[in-house]
């Protein structure tokens, strides 16, 4: 293969990782703009995956411009994909359970739940696991999965007036400008509050390039529960992109 050859292929190797690259802001973006009601968090976690799926296939159409085979490198990621999955199944099932949890929130640290006949004081929530000290002080480990099998009661008292709406913003916001903005979105909802209990945007975790938060709200009336909780997602949503305009 002459030099000219190989400068050509390695062009067009450039050139498909910065379509690649493009494609999957566009979908990121496109993504954001058609679930912009959705829960931020599900929104956010949506959105990485459709840029892992867009890299991947970019990355191997990219590969068989240089003239290499790629049948062999799909088979080995298909296999070890397949690996990993059957190895790590009862945790992914946990994780996965987790992960659902966090987005619908049927239940915090601090509540009292009844599931699969057993009831507690929720006091710690990981990956895997969920764990309840009960009345006679001890603890039980339930598995994630479980919650998505069984019935959960949450008998917390007033949890009915409780909303819970997961947000993940980029870390590079400006955290006190969103909060303000987010506070004073829910001001349009004072009606339906409960003023004893002013709405409150809370950290719940940080990563290298977001941040995941937890606005609480207490309402009067739960049958506006979903009203606020759309309109909420929606318009954190367009302040999230507002304040990345003024970057």
């Amino acid at each position: 293969m002459n030099l000219p050859d190989v400068l050509l292929k390695l062009s067009f190797f450039v050139f498909t990782l910065l379509i690649t690259a493009l494609l999957s802001r566009v979908l990121s973006l496109l993504i954001g703009d058609l679930f912009r009601e959705w829960a931020p968090s599900l929104r956010t976690s949506l959105q990485r995956l459709a840029s892992v799926a867009v890299w991947m296939v970019g990355l191997i159409f990219a590969i068989g411009l240089l003239g290499l085979k790629t049948d062999l490198l799909l088979l080995l990621v298909g296999l070890m994909g397949l690996a990993v999955l059957l190895a790590l199944r009862e945790v992914l099932e946990n994780v996965g359970a987790k992960y659902f949890s966090d987005l619908y929130i049927p239940f915090k640290v601090g509540d009292i739940i009844r599931v699969g006949g057993q009831s507690g004081k929720v006091i710690e929530i990981n990956p895997v696991t969920t764990v309840l000290l009960t009345k006679e002080e001890r603890l039980i480990s339930i598995p994630n999965s479980v919650f998505m099998r069984e019935k959960v009661v949450n008998l917390t008292p007033h949890v009915w007036k409780e909303i819970l709406i997961p947000v993940t913003i980029s870390s590079s916001l400006s955290l006190p400008e969103f909060e303000s903005e987010v506070l004073k979105a829910c001001g349009r909802f004072r009606r339906y509050l409960d003023e004893r209990f002013p709405p409150l945007l809370t950290v719940k975790g940080r990563e290298e390039k977001y941040v995941n938060l937890i606005l609480t709200l207490m309402v009067k009336d739960p049958s506006k529960k979903e009203e606020i909780v759309r309109e909420l997602n929606r318009k954190i949503s367009e302040i999230e992109k507002n304040l990345k305009r003024k970057k």
